[in-house]
């Protein structure tokens, strides 16, 4: 078979998820990432329809924080998006509403315009949103079409109508979505167990240098009085490095708060801000606040700074950029010192695979339900506790070694090579899958 030195990228702006998930394939990108619901030469009805589309998933991801009304509205959208439960294992083929809805507005043009240009030099197409894998398939491709799944389990939309006769090929983050897939419908050679993509500039080469690095130094600052260390110093040196290397911080602790794609914790982190604002002055820890590519979330959290007197102090910072692939290279940037990382059970959830422990916010949608048990599974994520008393919770799960042990389990846990083994089977018909593959 052909090997490419390029391929097709595809993804959709909608939340941050499935464009993170494209992110690290940009090099690889034939004219750079296209979005499927913004790109060159997308006609003024289909971007509208687009538009519909993604207005309804933040509206409702933000509406859902008010009360009784909010729960309903976010109730009513998720059941058309429900992951049903895995066992006992059965056909769970039959189409849904939500398939059926990209369905009818692919046969009325959706997408189109873009497979039509794309087949006038068919690269393989890799994409991490499934409507565009329908679109391929239904406006008959010519390249090969792969598609990245970017949860730890997934809804039945993830499949095709017809999933037993589709040539879409399942590049999947763990072993519970390929036996997802399967119940599905899809055919077992169509599926790939890779990892999620994750960056290569936060892991390395195959000797994951910059990972390892990383991971080092965060334990140093993780493991204050020495606990995890004493009572795991095989385990690190077996996979790691000699204790010995690991022997004091240079660095506060580091807390890195993101908000999802609708900006709605916005409130929880301006909370987290004021509880931990005796820290920051007294430089017991250097606090990131995340806005994304949201600039109303960016002005909201500078707001809070200047309120709170702390927008002199080198200690906090906001993150923000209006274009999201800027965005994505500054948080992957500001991951290498990041000590601890606090976030919705998101696609963030396999981001524990660089050796980050995670504090969960409570999930949003059936599918980050799944990733939190992921986490818990892993070992690299803890519930968030009353954020009113984060002062003092926080700094007892640091003092205990718990925040080091889920580091060191995401690390072991966790695959990590996601975007190699994915760029193999995509390019070079190599075959990389996940080793010793667990249920998780």
């Amino acid at each position: 078979m052909t090997k490419h030195e390029k391929m097709y990228v595809v993804t959709v702006d909608m939340g941050y998820g499935h464009q993170r998930a494209a992110y690290p394939f940009a090099a690889a990108a034939e004219g750079g990432i296209i979005t499927i619901n913004d790109y060159v030469g997308i006609t003024a009805e289909e971007k509208e329809i687009w538009n519909g589309i993604r207005s309804q998933y933040e509206y409702v991801s933000f509406f859902k924080k008010l009360p009784i009304i909010g729960g309903l509205v976010f109730s009513l959208m998720d059941y058309f998006q429900q992951i049903k439960p895995f066992y006992p294992h059965r056909d769970l083929s039959k189409s849904t509403l939500q398939q059926k809805y990209f369905y009818r507005k692919i046969r009325d043009g959706l997408g189109r315009k873009l497979i039509e240009n794309l087949n006038a030099n068919p690269l393989p197409l890799l994409t991490t949103f499934f409507a565009a894998a329908y679109c391929a398939e239904y406006y008959n491709y010519k390249g090969e079409i792969y598609l990245a799944v970017c949860d730890a389990d997934i809804s039945r939309a993830w499949a095709p109508l017809d999933s037993e006769t589709s040539r879409i090929n399942y590049l999947v983050p763990n072993k519970r979505v390929k036996d997802r897939l399967m119940l599905y419908g899809v055919k077992d050679d169509k599926i790939f167990t890779t990892g999620f993509p994750l960056p290569k500039e936060n892991i390395g080469t195959d000797d994951w240098e910059y990972l390892k690095a990383d991971l080092k130094d965060r334990l140093e600052v993780l493991d204050p009085e020495g606990v995890y260390r004493k009572k795991y110093s095989k385990l690190i040196e077996a996979y790691l490095c000699p204790v010995a290397e690991i022997n004091g911080a240079s660095r506060p602790l580091t807390l890195t708060f993101a908000v999802g794609g609708a900006g709605a914790q916005r409130d929880l982190g301006i909370l987290v801000l004021k509880r931990l604002k005796n820290k920051i002055i007294e430089n017991k820890i250097q606090l990131n606040l995340v806005a994304g590519s949201r600039q109303d979330v960016a002005e909201y959290f500078e707001k809070a700074l200047k309120e709170n007197f702390l927008q002199n102090y080198k200690n906090v910072q906001v993150i923000y950029s209006p274009d999201k692939t800027e965005y994505f290279r500054q948080f992957n940037q500001i991951l290498r010192s990041t000590d601890l990382l606090w976030t919705k059970p998101s696609e963030l959830s396999f981001y524990s695979g660089l050796g980050l422990p995670i504090i969960m916010m409570e999930p949003i949608g059936s599918q980050e339900e799944y990733n939190r048990r992921w986490l818990l599974g892993v070992g690299a994520g803890v519930d968030s506790k009353n954020p009113n008393y984060v002062d003092e919770w926080l700094f007892d799960f640091l003092n205990s070694g718990w925040l080091a042990e889920a580091a060191m389990r995401g690390y072991l846990n966790a695959p990590k090579m996601g975007t190699y083994n994915m760029e193999n089977i995509v390019l070079r018909h190599e075959v990389n899958e996940i080793e010793n593959v667990r249920l998780l």
